[in-house]
This record gives C-alpha cells, sequence and structure tokens, in this order.
C-alpha cells in the first residue's frame, strides 16, 4: 500500500473507535510505521497533529449528538471533557470559536469521512475563498423579530419560513415604505442568544438613520462598530442559492476559521447582507456577504 492509503487507514480507525482511548503510539503500529515517522507522514497529508486531530474529531461527533438534543454535560463526559466549561473551552479553542455559533449557523449532520486523497486535491487546488477584513461603521436597523431554538435544529426550518412570511405578509414593502432606509439591501441577524435554553431570535431588517419612524411591532438594534472579515458567496443561479449560503457557512466554520490567526470576537454582532444582488429579476448569477466579527487569536495553536 501506498503511504497516503496507510495514512488513511488509521483516519478510518479513529472515526470508528472515536470513544476509545486513542494513541499515537497505537495508530501507528496499524499504519505499520514507527511513531516517528507516522507523526511526520500523518501532520503532511493531515496539516494538523495526530493527537489535535483526534481532539478535533471528538469535537464533531460530540456536536453532532448535542444538535439531536442531548445534555451538554453527558455528551462532554462521554467524549473525554469533564465539563460543559470544559467542552465549550476545547471547541472555541480549536474552531475559534463557541460550539452554540456553529449551531446557529451551519448544517449540522453525521461528521463525514475524511477523504484523505480529495483533501490532498483541495489543498493542491487553493484556498476556495478569501474574505475581505474590513473596519465596519456601526449603524442602526428596524425590522421585525422571529424568536426560535436549536433544539432538533428546529431553526433551520422556521428561518426560510420567515423570509417567506418577511415577503408574502408585505413586511419588507412596509420597511421600505416608512423608514427611509438610506441604502437598498436586508439584513439577517442572529441575537438576544440564550445559551441556557438554546433561544436565540433572528432578525430581518433595513438600515436606517434613526429609529423615529420605527412601528410598535417593529424591532430596532444598533450595530455597532467592528472589525469584520466579509465572504461573499460564490456566484450561482437562484435555484442554488440557499445552498451556496448553506456551503459558504460550512467553510467558513469548518476550514476557514480552524486555518486562520482569527477567532470570532462574540462582543460583536454577525450579520448577513442581502442586497440587490439577490434578485433574480434582475441578475443571472445571485450572491449575498456574511459580516463576522473577528480578532486575533491570542489561545489557539496555529
Amino acid at each position: 500500500m501506498d503511504n497516503i492509503t496507510l495514512i488513511q487507514k488509521t483516519i478510518d480507525y479513529i472515526d470508528d473507535n472515536i470513544l476509545e482511548e486513542i494513541t499515537a503510539e497505537n495508530l501507528a503500529k496499524i499504519a505499520g510505521f514507527s511513531t516517528y515517522h507516522y507523526y511526520k507522514l500523518f501532520k503532511n497529508y493531515v496539516g494538523v497533529s495526530i493527537m489535535e486531530y483526534v481532539t478535533r474529531r471528538r469535537l464533531q461527533y460530540a456536536l453532532y449528538e448535542l444538535s439531536k438534543g442531548e445534555k451538554v454535560i453527558d455528551i462532554a463526559m462521554t467524549y473525554g471533557f469533564e465539563t460543559h466549561a470544559g467542552f465549550t473551552k476545547a471547541f472555541k479553542k480549536t474552531f475559534g470559536y463557541p460550539p452554540n455559533y456553529y449551531r446557529i449557523h451551519a448544517p449540522i449532520g453525521v461528521p463525514q469521512r475524511v477523504d484523505l486523497k480529495k483533501l490532498k486535491d483541495n489543498m493542491i487546488g487553493g484556498i476556495i475563498m478569501q474574505p475581505k477584513i474590513i473596519n465596519n461603521n456601526g449603524f442602526k436597523v428596524v425590522g421585525y423579530e422571529f424568536k426560535t431554538t436549536l433544539k432538533n435544529n428546529v431553526h433551520s426550518r422556521d428561518i426560510p419560513a420567515f423570509w417567506d412570511e418577511f415577503e408574502t405578509e408585505d413586511k419588507e414593502r412596509k420597511l421600505y415604505g416608512t423608514q427611509n432606509s438610506p441604502k437598498h439591501g436586508e439584513y439577517g441577524i442572529c441575537t438576544s442568544t440564550n445559551l441556557e435554553k438554546d433561544e436565540f431570535s433572528y432578525i430581518l431588517g433595513v438600515e436606517v438613520t434613526s429609529f423615529d419612524s420605527a412601528f410598535e411591532e417593529m424591532y430596532t438594534l444598533e450595530v455597532p462598530p467592528a472589525t469584520y472579515a466579509v465572504f461573499t458567496t460564490p456566484d450561482v443561479d437562484s435555484s442554488d442559492f440557499v445552498n451556496s449560503i448553506k456551503g459558504t457557512w460550512k467553510y467558513i466554520l469548518e476550514e476557514w476559521f480552524p486555518n486562520s490567526p482569527y477567532e470570532i470576537d462574540d462582543t460583536y454582532t454577525d450579520f448577513e447582507f442581502y442586497n440587490e444582488r439577490c434578485h433574480p429579476w434582475e441578475y443571472e448569477k445571485l450572491h449575498m456577504y456574511i459580516y463576522i466579527p473577528i480578532k486575533l487569536s491570542e489561545s489557539r495553536n496555529l
């Protein structure tokens, strides 16, 4: 067997024995290498050290269990983390953001098997997309609030339904007709997150210069100035637009952040911005923008 096939064998072993004790020495024996040689080959093919990879996979499997509604402390203990806080700390150190942030923004499923040959092809192909790093001025938003929950991934169904309601019940038209927005574009913002109850609010709104014209049923929010990584989704046909947004979020959270010098600055607000480039009646190909507040990481091993 060639080296990549032998390393793949140990990658598969890790997934198949994720709840068992796993050591670099045992993995080296499975691959048929000395421990020293295995260390070098693994880092070369995978891009991270052996035990860092094992920790990352355990966190990914634990996150999947969390998405099914299991208690955090039970999951933490099952996957080798003694406390809820220890699990959250390890997750944030590894990926650059807390686990609930992933649960809100990325579709969660059983962790996909890692295929080293595909991974190698992707690495040779280069980075898919790079964000613009900008200092964004603060702004005001008036819109409508929708309360939802992370439990059983209810939010992944509720938020698209809220968008439909926003358009069919003329809420979008009412905002532009009454709020004198300085530019066209809708903001999608997650806020008011209750980590204890897995609840948060999703805001759909437009930018305003003041809150003076906001109606009682409308939600007002002031977004402060911050440093942002701004990602643009790929240009796609309207039928692929939703999937392109989900795919971009997965890329950001599973590939870009873990391999960047940044972590999410959760003292500020992340948001999505949809302008006229999202209108299929105006453009053949569509895209939108994802703004994530960032800061240089001081704790992660990069």
